[in-house]
């Protein structure tokens, strides 16, 4: 099923947790292309995106920081939140895009803790860093078995734009892909 941009939100826990100046380049190459996607879909579909718990600014692309909303809580209590869950119930969101770091710990409790409270949970595996690359893929067949897939912000654009049925905004969106 597609998911409505109109009902879905992104939220990224500790999206700089384990990212510094000894992580590795292509690590940083790679994740900050991803984030990029984050700056157009936010001007074309404008899906909100809201950082909880370690989100250094500096640390990340310019027009990122600024696409980004940051809201300090816990994020093992991030669905208790009332500035979470308030703006959830009254912007009827049903589908919560998720990714952070680390994906076997904090993301895994965020989209356990979601999927219990109703929510279509989807990893955006391409914004996850795992704090051991090995654990990755028995940590996805586990929130699988929850009904928790694996997306990538890519699939998550391309997905938005059809399930809008618009050829222009389909059309931006594969040049922003390419």
């Amino acid at each position: 099923m597609l998911a409505d941009p109109h009902q879905s939100c992104i939220l990224l826990v500790n999206l700089t947790r384990g990212v510094d100046a000894a992580a590795s380049a292509v690590l940083v190459t790679h994740r900050d292309k991803c984030l990029s996607l984050l700056v157009g879909c936010r001007g074309l579909f404008n899906v909100r995106q809201i950082a909880l718990g370690e989100c250094e600014a500096g640390l990340l692309p310019d027009p990122v920081a600024a696409s980004i909303e940051h809201l300090d809580a816990d994020v093992f209590s991030l669905w208790a939140d009332p500035r979470i869950a308030g703006y959830l119930a009254t912007s009827d969101i049903g589908t919560v895009f998720l990714g952070g770091s680390y994906l076997e710990e904090d993301v895994l409790i965020a989209a356990l803790q979601g999927a219990g409270y109703g929510y279509d949970v989807r990893i955006l595996a391409d914004l996850s860093i795992a704090r051991s690359e090995i654990d990755r893929p028995l940590l996805l067949d586990r929130l699988a078995q929850h009904g928790i897939v694996a997306t990538t912000m890519r699939q998550a654009a391309l997905e938005w734009a059809v399930s809008l049925g618009d050829a222009a905004i389909i059309r931006k969106v594969r040049e922003l892909l390419s």
